[in-house]
């Protein structure tokens, strides 16, 4: 099984200037997907979508390889991951290499580690799946939450049975946290290819490695996450 690791990495972003090569800790954001990719061992190439030279140089100093640069037509703002991801896998086939699966890894969850890569790729052989996908329980109970009107009104809220039920007491549920997705690089090359498949299966993260970056706030908090962590 040959397996690529494409970690997506336009120049373009309006919260955060220049987001994916902003500094955390003294080393651009990409390096920490870059180098958790190569430390798992389970890639046979890691490497960074680009539309910029300077961030492909970047990648290239931080250990992957940038065979070639995005479109311009992949790097908008309303560009979407998986059209960037198949351009690439397209962009190898030119040059007569193919892969059974395709790891996305977004440079914007830093803490993921190699060991989260490597859990990953174990549930998929576990399940005989074809998808993988990252999650996180959710930070408060769904069961809490409730529509507000104009009136600022609280009575869904009162009316709710939940309201008085303490978190144990309460079903968890789960989002994706963006860090990890695993898919079958052949199936996603094809037209309305559903990831979501019921071959799709979760690899449960925990929080403190489940920081998304869009603003500095969220730098600053992976920061202390990461300086947490290295002293534990």
């Amino acid at each position: 099984m040959k397996n690529i690791a494409i970690i997506p990495a336009r120049s373009g972003s309006k919260g955060l200037r220049d987001k994916n090569i902003a500094k955390l800790n003294g080393k651009p954001l990409m390096y920490y997907s870059i180098r958790a990719a190569i430390d798992s061992g389970e890639f046979d190439e890691v490497m960074v979508s680009t539309d910029s030279e300077k961030y492909a140089e970047i990648a290239r100093k931080c250990g992957a390889n940038v065979p070639f640069l995005r479109s311009t037509g992949n790097s908008l703002d309303s560009s979407g991951t998986w059209d960037a991801v198949r351009e690439m896998l397209a962009a190898y086939r030119t040059i007569g290499k193919s892969f059974d699966y395709v790891m996305v890894l977004q440079p914007t969850s830093p803490l993921r580690s190699s060991d989260d890569i490597k859990m990953a790729f174990e549930i998929h052989k576990k399940k005989q799946g074809t998808n993988v996908v990252s999650v996180v329980e959710v930070e408060h109970p769904i069961q809490w939450c409730f529509r507000l009107d104009g009136s600022l009104s609280m009575r869904e809220f009162a009316q709710s049975p939940y309201n008085a039920m303490r978190r144990q007491e309460l079903e968890m549920f789960y989002r994706e946290n963006g860090a990890i997705y695993l898919v079958d690089a052949v199936k996603i090359m094809e037209e309305g290819y559903n990831l979501y498949d019921d071959n799709c299966f979760a690899c449960v993260m925990p929080r403190e490695r489940s920081v998304d970056i869009d603003y500095e706030i969220d730098l600053r908090v992976a920061e202390i996450m990461m300086n947490r962590q290295e002293k534990l």
